[in-house]
């Protein structure tokens, strides 16, 4: 998916929506563990339930790869969901020395190779251009780099001062250099919002993932306050809150609902910034 086709979907679905696909087999609900993929039933409903509520999706490759061979499964079943309209994001955190990164940008973006060809990958920035470098030659494909995240310790290192900046600052700005931001996201979770103005000094026309909404106790509003931008510029990330709304068989119903609540949201936030922003 390209910048502006995903610009276009967040304008016409009016949502900057991201559900994270952070499925544990044992919070589920328990009649789904008759199913052949317990995990695989459990997203396809998820998905059907709010595709035309978000623009992306975002698996976590951790809740996959921690079931071995099933779990790989259950992902390229997942990817294969996912609708083409919708961004599909691997939350992978990968970053290693030129040839292994290689060999994780073909596990997540070649499909000839691994089955799944997601359209953006999460990346660790801490070993440099060059473990960045070989994910962004997938062509079209997204590098979201780790900037300031969410986590309690996430300002253990982040937040150390650089000369006359943090060093998420020093990042974001090397970062830029590696390619433009048709290309390159940055996180930045939700429960900083005081650094999102910041954050936009350095990437003012990035788009930003953002994690920690909801379960995490983001505040939407003053995410959007201070980091929309003129093509939105966010990917307001939701999981827990929304694909554990319920553990009935409901599941789904509620997963819609709790989507639908933080598609209004944002759909009155994006028109708060459009006017306050009119020409």
């Amino acid at each position: 998916m390209t910048r502006q086709q995903l610009i276009e979907q967040i304008q016409a679905k009016k949502s900057c929506l991201c559900i994270g696909l952070d499925t544990d087999i044992t919070l589920i609900p328990h009649f789904l563990l008759d199913y052949p993929d317990p995990v695989l039933e459990f997203n396809k409903r998820i998905i059907d339930a709010t595709s035309d509520l978000c623009v992306a999706y975002k698996p976590n490759s951790a809740f996959y790869e921690s079931r071995g061979i099933a779990g790989w499964q259950s992902l390229i079943d997942t990817w294969r969901h996912i609708p083409s309209d919708c961004l599909s994001i691997i939350d992978a955190k990968r970053g290693d020395i030129g040839n292994t990164s290689t060999m994780y940008a073909k596990a997540f973006f070649d499909e000839k190779s691994s089955g799944m060809s997601f359209d953006a990958i999460t990346v660790a920035p801490y070993m440099g251009s060059d473990s960045v470098n070989p994910f962004l030659a997938f062509d079209e494909k997204w590098v979201i780099l780790l900037a300031h995240t969410s986590n309690e310790g996430g300002g253990d290192f982040q937040l150390l001062k650089t000369d006359d900046r943090y060093l998420f600052e020093a990042v974001i700005d090397k970062a830029n250099t590696w390619t433009g931001s048709d290309r390159l996201m940055y996180v930045m979770g939700a429960t900083r919002p005081e650094s999102f103005a910041l954050i936009r000094k350095h990437a003012p026309d990035h788009f930003l993932l953002v994690p920690g909404i909801g379960a995490q106790g983001g505040n939407l509003q003053d995410v959007c306050r201070n980091g929309l931008n003129k093509d939105c510029g966010l990917l307001i990330n939701a999981s827990r809150s929304i694909i554990y709304a319920s553990k009935g068989e409901d599941f789904a119903v509620r997963a819609r609902e709790e989507a639908m609540k933080m598609q209004k949201e944002i759909a009155l936030e994006l028109e708060r910034y459009n006017s306050l922003h009119a020409s």
